[in-house]
């Protein structure tokens, strides 16, 4: 396996080189830009490329818009410190096939890496249940989640107050939320809201509680 690296951090890309190359993975190229990167694959041929998220004036995300098409068949893996559930579904929404945290064992990043290869998703054990909301709910129609937490914008409630009534954290529910906006075709929760009580979601919400 051929491996491109794209992070700014030097000591790191030093150290997963050298993690990769003694578990007999090629690194054809480490680079500290998305630039860079982006550069390299006109005249390289990675099987795989680990990119980091947070990086100045290209981020992982740009780099995975900017990647050009005859390389799209690349599997891009993010490599990370976040664990953000938002930086996970916009890493998964513009392509990436893995999201993988920097902490991980070495001898699990290299299995993930040729799981990834041989055309699986994976992510970091962590976040694999948000990865299963957002392989549910890619259709245009709300899911019974959805359904639920719209019953609870109906009502006026935050984030958190809904997260607590349904069990799961802020940030899933501030990924689900956002996911209703996209569906619904709306740019407010309060709109989203008042769409909910005109198709009667919150009455039904209400009736289950009762």
């Amino acid at each position: 396996m051929k491996a491109l690296l794209i992070d700014d951090h030097a000591l790191f890309r030093a150290g997963l080189s050298g993690l990769l190359e003694r578990r007999g993975i090629e690194v054809v190229a480490s680079v500290g830009s998305g630039e860079e990167g982006i550069g390299t694959l006109e005249t390289l041929s990675p099987d795989i490329i680990l990119l980091d998220l947070r990086m100045p004036e290209k981020s992982g995300l740009d780099v995975l818009d900017a990647l050009p098409t005859e390389q799209s068949d690349v599997p891009v893996v993010i490599l990370t410190t976040s664990a953000d559930e938002n930086d996970l579904a916009n890493a998964l929404r513009r392509g990436a096939r893995g999201y993988l945290m920097k902490d991980m064992e070495p001898d699990d990043l290299v299995v993930a890496l040729q799981e990834i290869k041989a055309g699986k998703t994976v992510v970091a054990p962590g976040l694999t249940g948000v990865l299963a909301d957002l392989v549910k709910n890619d259709g245009r129609q709300p899911s019974k989640r959805e359904r639920e937490i719209l019953g609870h914008l109906a009502e006026g409630q935050s984030n958190k107050v809904i997260a607590r009534h349904l069990e799961i954290s802020d940030g899933t529910v501030k990924l689900h939320v956002k996911a209703i906006l996209r569906k619904l075709e709306v740019h407010s929760r309060v709109e989203a809201a008042v769409m909910a009580v005109e198709h009667g979601i919150r009455r039904r919400v209400d009736r289950q509680q009762n």
